[in-house]
Order: structure tokens, then C-alpha cells, then sequence
């Protein structure tokens, strides 16, 4: 019995996770399309996005939602990105719904995805804005839908959760882990949903559809112009002035390839962990600022079993190893993962561990994305 009390930790986790995938949640297919209504501008802020541009946009061209207009702010790439969207724009004859518009050079003070955004916006006409990443596949009805979810809940900014892709070995490895990290914080979107507590508000840089009245009443991106995590500052600026957020799972519906290689993971996520995730938290600037250098202690729960069973055979060890493996095996299924990298789990974690340490020491002062370099701070 004592062994099993030692291994409680593992058990009580595990069950954690089994009672939260039961939870019930906010669904985007709960909201009947709205297949016509006010105009919507998808903005689509692109940097040296050649691999994923046109599939992105040929999936909002397929909208079912009229009316439309698409505006693809091409902020100085140095591949195709422009070249690609140009053919599009010529495809485009019969409707002449999607632009492309050449970003200027970044402005001191500024990040590049809130520029080429607030360049976007000023180009834009919409009374609603949707603010969409171009690693993502909508499916037709995703805009109808989310219209259709902004104006039953009568809320100012509308995002929603898509299924995560994930082809590659490292994808696979790594990216399951760094999910289940985020959805511990944000898995219960009644937290979120309404909140007025300024450090739950959390949206999805992926897929936000706003107002344009509350966009600008918040003062626009220009209001976060400095922020890495800037799906988030925007999120949490609606909070603080009484404006309401939503967010819902639309797996169905969207769905998105982040990075594609295992330098793409760790670039990307250096990017964007220590610099995010003080921001939810209690507004304390010593806990924020020690947060980045310890949240990959956790991880230890993952790795420290299996590594201390190749020296001691205690069963306590080989009880918390099978209720891990039983734990990864139910997060890899809810990520449509193959399930047999569960079997990898303690390797997911110490990589993941890794990026945040990074991430601590990088990301905190010097941030690198896109072939631009950025310094910060974590307040």
C-alpha cells in the first residue's frame, strides 16, 4: 500500500486528465452558419509564409459567407510569399474579394505581426474584423459559424481552438506536451469566457473575429504593439475596458500546422513561452518574472521516474510509470496523435523542458523570429 501512496501524484494526475477530457465544452458546431450579414474583413498577416499562404487562402476563398473581403498584408518577406499571393489575387477574377497589400518597414516600438496587422486593419472595410494566421485551414463554414457564435453570445471578440496537424517525428514528440502545458491553464473556457479578471483573458492569435467598434474603442493593435503574445495583450486590453471574450473548440472546423520541423518548435516556442505565460498570471512582478525559470520544473514529474528505474527497481517507480504512460496515452489520443509516441513521453517532456529553459534565458531579452531580432522584457 505504501508504494501506491508514494506513486499517488502519478494517479491523482491521471485522473485529472481523464475528468477534464469529460468536461463538457463550448463547441463551435453548437452555432447554426450565418451564411450572410455584416461585412467581414479577414486580415492575414504573412512573413516568409510561402509554404502555408496558399492553402490558407484558398480555404477562405471557400467560405460560405458573403459578404467578403480578404486582405493579405505581405510584411517584406524574402521568399515567395507576395509572388503566390499575386497569382491568387489574379485568380480571383469573378469576385475580387482578396488584396494584397506591401508592408512598410517596421516602425520602432513595434513587433511585425501587430503591424502588419494595424496595416491591414487601416486597409480594411469591414465592420467585423477576423484576424487569421496563414498556418491555418478554414473549413466553409468556420466564418459563418464564428458570426453566427459572436452575435448569439453578444460578445466583442469571438476566437476559437482548431485541431492542431502534426506530421513530423518532432511534431509529434514535442508538440502534444507543449498542449497539454497550455490547456492546464486554459482547458476550462468557462474561466476565460466573460471573464473580467484581466490575466484570464486569453484568445487565439490563430482566429480572432471582433467588432470593429470594440477593436478601435480598445485602441487597436497599436495597443500592443510590443507585445510577443499579442493574441493575448489584445485579449486581456477587451477585459480591462468591460469589453467580452469567447472562446469555443472549433477541431472540425480549422485546423493548423504551427512548425514543421524541430527547429521551427524550439524557435518558435523560445519565442513565445517566457514572454507569454507571466502574462497569466496575478499581476505580482516577482512571480512573473521567476515564472519562466521555473516552469519547466514539472516536466521532472515525467522524466524523473523512468530515469530513476534504470538504477532502482522500486515498485512505487513502475507504478508512477504506468500511470504516466496511461496519462500521455489518453493526451495523444485527444491530439489525434499516434498513440505508440505516447511511449516516448519522458523524451516529449525533457524537450520540452529544454525549450523552456531556453525560453527563459532567450526569450525573456532577445527574441528571434522570421529573420528579426527583438528585445523585451517580461513585466
Amino acid at each position: 500500500m505504501g508504494y501506491w501512496l508514494l506513486a499517488a501524484p502519478w494517479l491523482a494526475m491521471l485522473v485529472i486528465v481523464m475528468r477534464r477530457h469529460a468536461a463538457r465544452r463550448v463547441e463551435l458546431a453548437g452555432y447554426p452558419p450565418k451564411f450572410a450579414g455584416p461585412r467581414v474583413a479577414v486580415i492575414v498577416p504573412a512573413r516568409n509564409e510561402a509554404a502555408n499562404i496558399e492553402r490558407c487562402l484558398r480555404s477562405i476563398l471557400d467560405a460560405h459567407y458573403d459578404p467578403l473581403e480578404i486582405i493579405v498584408v505581405d510584411d517584406r518577406s524574402t521568399d515567395d510569399t507576395a509572388a503566390i499571393v499575386e497569382r491568387l489575387v489574379a485568380e480571383d477574377t469573378t469576385a475580387g474579394r482578396l488584396r494584397l497589400v506591401r508592408g512598410v518597414e517596421l516602425p520602432a516600438g513595434w513587433f511585425g505581426k501587430p503591424w502588419a496587422i494595424d496595416q491591414g486593419y487601416r486597409a480594411a472595410s469591414g465592420a467585423l474584423l477576423l484576424f487569421a494566421d496563414a498556418d491555418t485551414v478554414h473549413a466553409p463554414e468556420l466564418i459563418a459559424r464564428a458570426v453566427a457564435g459572436l452575435e448569439a453570445e453578444r460578445v466583442d471578440l469571438f476566437t476559437v481552438l482548431p485541431r492542431q496537424e502534426m506530421v513530423t517525428f518532432w511534431e509529434r514528440l514535442v508538440q502534444p506536451h507543449v498542449f497539454f502545458v497550455l490547456q492546464s491553464r486554459v482547458g476550462d473556457v468557462a474561466v476565460v469566457n466573460r471573464t473580467r479578471t484581466p490575466w484570464n483573458g486569453i484568445a487565439n492569435g490563430q482566429f480572432i473575429l471582433t467588432t470593429r467598434t470594440a477593436y478601435e474603442a480598445v485602441g487597436t493593435h497599436a495597443a500592443v504593439r510590443h507585445a510577443v503574445a499579442e493574441d493575448m495583450e489584445l485579449a486581456q486590453a477587451y477585459v480591462r475596458a468591460g469589453r467580452d471574450i469567447f472562446l469555443v473548440h472549433a477541431e472540425e472546423f480549422m485546423r493548423t500546422r504551427m512548425y514543421r520541423s524541430l527547429r521551427e518548435i524550439i524557435a518558435g516556442w523560445s519565442k513565445n513561452l517566457a514572454v507569454g505565460a507571466p502574462q497569466m498570471l496575478p499581476p505580482f512582478p516577482l512571480v512573473r518574472r521567476l515564472l519562466p525559470y521555473v516552469m519547466w520544473l514539472p516536466a521532472l514529474a515525467w522524466v524523473g521516474p523512468p530515469a530513476a528505474w534504470l538504477v532502482w527497481h522500486w515498485p512505487w517507480l513502475l507504478a508512477a510509470i504506468a500511470a504516466s504512460l496511461v496519462t500521455w496515452i489518453e493526451v495523444y489520443r485527444r491530439e489525434q496523435a499516434p498513440l505508440w509516441y505516447a511511449l516516448l513521453y519522458p523524451f516529449g517532456a525533457a524537450m520540452v523542458a529544454f525549450i523552456m529553459l531556453r525560453s527563459a534565458w532567450r526569450g525573456g531579452r532577445r527574441i528571434e523570429w522570421r529573420g528579426r531580432v527583438y528585445r523585451t522584457v517580461v513585466s
